[in-house]
């Protein structure tokens, strides 16, 4: 196969993760006789300072064009002032509307190797393989806002959310349920926010015509406490932006570290091979604290390439030879920083990587 995926490396970490995704999918391409691209384009902080443009319209031009997209990560508190013209995150909400991106699925697997890594009891944590599905491109990241005025006396954000955006979500979640354990909890605010209301609404008119599935609605603030109280009861979790985006980074720290947990974002954009075109991604952020010390967690980003292999390129056996080789390394002791625990043996980036590397050519 040939496949060209564009590599948007980013701030912080990102590049040090990045290095270490390509070279896991240039040994799969080694392996498996594949001939893959990795063409580098500029987004983010680095993108401000050098293009002048958190997301440039060519490194845009090339993501549509390309079969997959993986990004390291962005922004840093060089670019932190609130009052700049553009930020680093600016350039992640433009790819994802300029890539169609409607669907993050985020998997949040605890591997046994790492049960006592997590801050969470290990018997809690153990049967812990659930799915986040995390509506992307619409919610109070992209509704009406106004900043604060000279005096700061007021600012708003908007939760806006039509029907159509809430039932392709939804389906895109029962379709996967339908395809794991046949159980699927939508999360909403229904008691307080009109938004959630018509969430509510559409998720249960669409699920009427998913009887198979075993379906909970939960309100947000409950399901913060369930992910910590009781995870392994569910399988396929979908919910909007905002409430998305924070579940995911509580249920985390079930995996032991945000180090652990790969994403992908789907839409209905093909890609050459006739398959979504998707942006794979570590969910961590830029951790500029650890940057250029080769001490990032680049498991993450090697599992979201394991996402990518499966999803955007059809290669099943490539994806789970990468998953298997992951879990060949943990069970060997061996940890970066952010999952250590006494006995283990610490490595740095480029040593989990080439560690990874190996395994997928044992």
């Amino acid at each position: 196969m040939n496949a060209t995926i564009a590599c948007l490396p980013g701030d912080g970490i990102g590049p040090e993760v990045t290095r270490e995704a390509v070279k896991i999918l240039s040994v799969i391409a080694e392996v498996h006789g594949h001939a893959f691209g990795f063409p580098e384009h500029p987004m983010g902080g680095i993108a401000i300072d050098t293009v002048g443009s958190s997301l440039p319209d060519a490194s845009l031009a090339a993501c549509r064009e390309a079969d997959a997209v993986f990004m390291g990560a962005v922004g840093g508190p060089k670019w932190d002032d609130p009052n700049a013209a553009d930020r680093p995150e600016n350039g992640i909400l433009a790819l994802r509307k300029g890539l169609e991106l409607f669907a993050n699925l985020r998997p949040v697997r605890v591997q046994p190797q790492l049960v006592d890594a997590s801050t969470i009891k290990a018997d809690v944590v153990r049967q812990v393989d659930l799915v986040v599905i995390r509506e992307l491109t619409g919610g109070i990241y992209f509704g009406p806002r106004q900043e604060a005025d000279a005096e700061e006396s007021s600012a708003y954000d908007t939760m806006l959310y039509s029907a159509p955006e809430i039932e392709r979500v939804v389906r895109f979640a029962a379709d996967l349920a339908r395809s794991r354990s046949g159980r699927l909890a939508s999360v909403d605010k229904a008691n307080v926010l009109a938004s959630s209301r018509l969430w509510r609404r559409v998720a249960t008119r669409v699920l009427e015509g998913y009887a198979d599935l075993d379906v909970d609605h939960v309100l947000v603030d409950a399901m913060a406490m369930h992910l910590i109280r009781s995870p392994g009861q569910y399988d396929v979790i979908v919910c909007s932006n905002l409430f998305g985006d924070i579940l995911t980074d509580e249920a985390s720290m079930l995996a032991g570290s945000m180090g652990m947990l790969p994403s992908a974002s789907l839409g209905e954009r093909l890609n050459s091979l006739g398959r979504p075109l998707g942006l794979y991604e570590p969910i961590h952020g830029s951790a500029p604290d650890i940057a250029g010390q080769d001490r990032a967690n680049p498991l993450a980003g090697i599992l979201s390439c394991a996402l990518l292999c499966r999803l955007s390129l059809g290669l099943d056996r490539e994806a789970a030879a990468i998953e298997a080789a992951v879990d060949r390394v943990l069970a060997e002791g061996v940890r970066t920083p952010d999952i250590a625990e006494t006995g283990t043996e610490v490595v740095t980036t480029a040593v989990m990587g080439d560690l990874v590397a190996a395994a997928l050519r044992a």
